[in-house]
């Protein structure tokens, strides 16, 4: 297993849209860690670029982390939304659906295997995991729920990221009704509880809110393999956050799930277009994505974050503007201190 070689218990999370670069990906890998590049909104010769990079920048292995494909939206769903856009002033693009150029990217993989394929959105089928087993590859599978992890271990996935309700940016829900996962989302360390009585002993990797040592040792000590960190990275010289995010990552202000920039749940900064269009924005992922797409590269143009989605987890706060392989070096030694200390205060038998 990939995650019983590697020197540090700690995964970099594929942060789509800008922040997940090759350089990133290989600096935390060099570091010890397990990068996972994101191949999400990419097509499949993009991503064979990228992936080539990494390949360039370390020997080691790393991961590719794919985005599952949903179903379309009926355009009656969305129409009301899109109306209430365009009566800002916003330039709204067209609602379109796509699959992410799925097949093609499985084929890459297959064609040219990385060490690890992890999924969000979904659990691929389990012939589409006999493809990535047959050539060497690793499957893990992003899961919110118990049901979802049943779904992916009788797939034959073979790890389980655990994502809580803390992490930044989208929300991994593939199996409940669009509006279950707001009403009563699962914090990570009581999913981490959930999914060891009921699947172990396959490894998990917790997700959400993890951005220091403490964070990180309480993740292991709920049963973790590792920990998938993202929003501590996003600051690091190394990672593709723009300059707008970066602003805002230094600002403070608190997080909350939105669907108003991509119509699919997600964690981001507090802003204007967050606070005045998350009640009315309807489940249509990634119809709202390309609606929205527009307006937002013109926020990051003008740098403008009161309309662009600050993907963060809810301690991003905590992240600091350092080299990738240094944050990993803290965390793991905050870990430890963090182990230590806890075993300090258990009374001897």
């Amino acid at each position: 297993m990939i995650l019983d070689a590697i020197g540090a218990p700690i995964v970099l999370a594929p942060m789509a849209g800008g922040p997940s670069t090759p350089e990133l990906t290989a600096a935390v890998t060099e570091a010890g860690g397990f990068g996972i590049l994101a191949a999400g909104y990419l097509s499949a010769d993009v991503l064979a670029q990228r992936i080539s990079q990494t390949q360039q920048l370390t020997s080691a292995g790393f991961g590719v982390n794919l985005f599952a494909p949903g179903k379309p939206t009926p355009v009656e769903q969305i129409a009301p939304y899109l109306d209430e856009l365009a009566a800002t002033g916003a330039e709204v693009g067209e609602p379109r659906f796509d699959d992410d150029d799925w097949s093609a990217k499985l084929d890459l993989l297959v064609a040219d295997p990385v060490a690890v394929v992890s999924f969000t959105f979904g659990c691929p089928s389990p012939t589409e995991i006999e493809r990535l087993h047959a050539v060497g590859s690793e499957v893990w599978v992003t899961v919110t729920s118990t049901i979802e992890a049943q779904v992916a271990v009788t797939a034959r996935a073979d790890v389980l990221i655990a994502q809580g309700a803390e992490a930044g940016g989208h929300r991994a829900t593939f199996l409940s009704r669009p509006g279950d996962d707001l009403t009563d989302p699962i914090g990570l360390i009581a999913l981490m509880q959930l999914l060891r009585g009921t699947v172990f002993p396959v490894p998990l990797v917790a997700s959400g809110g993890i951005t220091t040592g403490a964070g990180l040792a309480a993740a292991l000590a709920a049963g973790a393999a590792a920990a998938q960190l993202g929003s501590v990275f996003m600051r690091c010289p190394e990672a593709g956050t723009s300059a707008v995010v970066r602003d805002a990552l230094t600002r403070g202000r608190p997080t909350a799930l939105t669907r108003a920039f991509t119509g699919r749940w997600a964690r981001g900064i507090r802003n204007r277009f967050l606070d005045e269009h998350t009640a009315t924005a309807p489940a249509a992922y990634p119809e709202i994505h390309y609606a929205t797409s527009p307006l937002r590269q013109a926020a990051r143009e003008s740098g403008d974050g009161e309309a662009v989605n600050l993907w963060a987890g809810q301690s991003y706060q905590l992240a600091k503007d350092r080299p990738a392989a240094e944050v990993v070096q803290r965390l793991v030694k905050g870990c430890r201190v963090s182990l230590e200390a806890a075993a300090k205060r258990i009374s001897p038998p």
